[in-house]
């Protein structure tokens, strides 16, 4: 008896000590948590431009080149490249050690077919593609080529482009799946696993660090250089309630939210636990069909462009005075280097008696417009009801359809007719990168024959893209960017609504703050 109560005895304290042993471990684990603007449920970045996807694809992937604080594409998972004296021929060659998550390791091949996947779906990929007719091709193990006909100008940007069907690295046998639908399987070499055991559609989604990741020397600059974070875990949790949000962040049980909704600015900025900051210029758009009645007329487009009151727009959104302009009628972002008024000014001024003429004018025959409005996300749910209210000011006959912002981003990719579970219009919103430029705006960049929800076509408006690309002479450059421009105005791929600051929100310690831009989730920029 006594020999067993001893034994007991020294079990007892070994699991004790045990128990002592695993708190360090457990203390050591950092995690930040972060309300995220979405709920993430298609988890392939090279097949949407949702930013919650971009996001995600963040976390997870690494890419060839990032773009540093400074604009500048900088080499990330490249070790060293160079180019022929004639622009024609690239060679580049992988870092040493790179690995997947899974322990394999990163080869040529799988950044070849990577980049054979990106250019087919990317619009500077397809840009690359009708100019210079590209060719990837891989040498050996880490070293692999791209051989262009005609020199292209864009080889760097485009490989360190920050959104909008980023060019992440995944592989081969992934990368060579078809692009008709989204990839499900996720396999990266970027700072974080996605842990689909804890994934929660509609609640949560977690990333542990990468044991894989093998980071850059340099010290972490925008996307570019290291990416090993300060936490060993993140999590992503979908709040669309923003009184819980706004709750949870006040009461310390997460750290950040990813875009605080509008009506809290202020009051989130007189509180002395929480810093607030705008997260650079974006604009609201509002995109329309172009494949079925009424706006596969673009006369339709423009009278609705003619009603659009941008301030109405901005202020019903709730962003306040100082993080909105009155007005912008450029389709890329006002104070930007490629701001231009080209063909914007009779929509310099909202006229809506004018606006029902040209729609008059147009032949609306009063068919059903299908609007997708987003219930989960504040600012779009604001920004679609004054979408609504505008198409009923000019006597459109509008039906309202609400679901989640996830919902609406796998409906908008339906074809089928607004009465056969199609759409009409749906409202987003994009970052200043996807905005500013003929090549980067994923709407004005769409060439005819492209996949984009909405389907925008215009021949012309392709013919003065490619002379704005191929433009070298900054004067003439400037010039065929007005051309561009002033021919938007006439196709109106899209309606710009109103530019905007939105804000994110962090307890104050959380260091690092400050440089988030862009709305991209840079967490190796973080610390606590």
């Amino acid at each position: 008896m006594k020999r067993r109560l001893l034994a007991s005895l020294a079990a007892l304290s070994l699991g004790a000590a045990a128990s002592l042993c695993s708190l360090p471990t457990l203390a050591q684990t950092k995690t930040l948590k972060v309300v995220a603007h979405a709920d993430v449920k298609i988890l392939d970045p090279t097949f949407t431009t949702a930013y919650i996807t971009r996001n995600f694809g963040y976390m997870v992937y690494d890419m060839l080149f990032g773009l540093d604080d400074k604009g500048v594409p900088k080499p990330q998972m490249v070790d060293k490249y160079s180019t022929s004296k004639d622009g024609r021929l690239w060679t580049f060659t992988l870092r040493p050690g790179l690995k997947f998550s899974d322990g394999s390791p990163v080869t040529a091949a799988d950044a070849v077919a990577s980049m054979q996947r990106w250019t087919g779906r990317d619009s500077i990929g397809r840009a690359m593609t009708a100019i210079s007719s590209p060719e990837w091709k891989a040498v050996d193990a880490t070293t692999f080529t791209l051989t262009l006909k005609e020199p292209f100008g864009l080889v760097l940007e485009g490989l360190s482009k920050p959104s909008g069907f980023p060019p992440v690295i995944m592989p081969e046998r992934l990368a060579k799946l078809p692009t008709t639908s989204p990839i499900s399987e996720v396999l990266g070499s970027g700072p974080y696993v996605f842990k689909r055991d804890e994934w929660v559609p509609g609640n949560k989604a977690v990333f542990v660090r990468n044991p894989h990741y093998v980071p850059r020397t340099e010290a972490a600059s925008n996307l570019a250089g290291s990416k090993k974070s300060a936490f060993d875990r993140v999590e992503w949790l979908y709040l669309p309630d923003a009184n819980s949000a706004i709750s949870a962040l006040q009461k310390g049980e997460v750290d950040l939210i990813e875009q605080v909704p509008p009506d809290y600015i202020l009051p989130l900025r007189a509180d002395a636990n929480v810093k607030v900051q705008a997260s650079g210029s974006w604009q609201g758009w509002m995109v329309m069909n172009q494949l079925h009645p009424p706006f596969n007329n673009p006369k339709v487009r423009q009278a609705v462009a003619k009603a659009v009151n941008q301030e109405r727009f901005m202020a019903a959104m709730g962003y306040p005075r100082d993080m909105r302009l009155t007005s912008c009628v450029s389709f890329f972002l006002c104070g930007g280097p490629n701001e231009s008024f080209a063909g914007a000014e009779p929509f310099r001024t909202p006229d809506l008696a004018q606006a029902k003429k040209m729609l008059a004018d147009a032949g609306y025959k009063g068919e059903k417009v299908v609007l997708l409005l987003p219930s989960d996300v504040t600012y779009l749910n604001a920004e679609g009801l004054m979408a609504a209210q505008t198409l009923r000011s000019l006597g459109m006959n509008v039906d309202v359809q609400t679901s989640d912002w996830a919902t609406i981003g796998a409906r908008r990719a339906k074809r089928e007719a607004p009465d056969a579970g199609g759409w009409s219009m749906y409202v987003t919103v994009a970052g200043g990168f996807d905005a500013d430029s003929p090549i980067t705006n994923a709407y004005l960049s769409a060439a005819c024959g492209n996949s984009l929800p909405g389907w925008p076509c215009d021949q012309k408006l392709d013919e003065l893209r490619m002379a704005w690309l191929k433009a070298t002479d900054p004067a003439r450059r400037k010039e065929a960017l007005d051309a561009f421009h002033a021919r938007a105005w006439e196709a109106l791929p899209y309606v710009n609504v109103g530019q905007y600051s939105p804000a994110i929100a962090a307890r104050k310690e959380l260091k690092g703050v400050e440089k988030l831009s862009g709305g991209l989730p840079l967490v190796w920029q973080l610390d606590k």
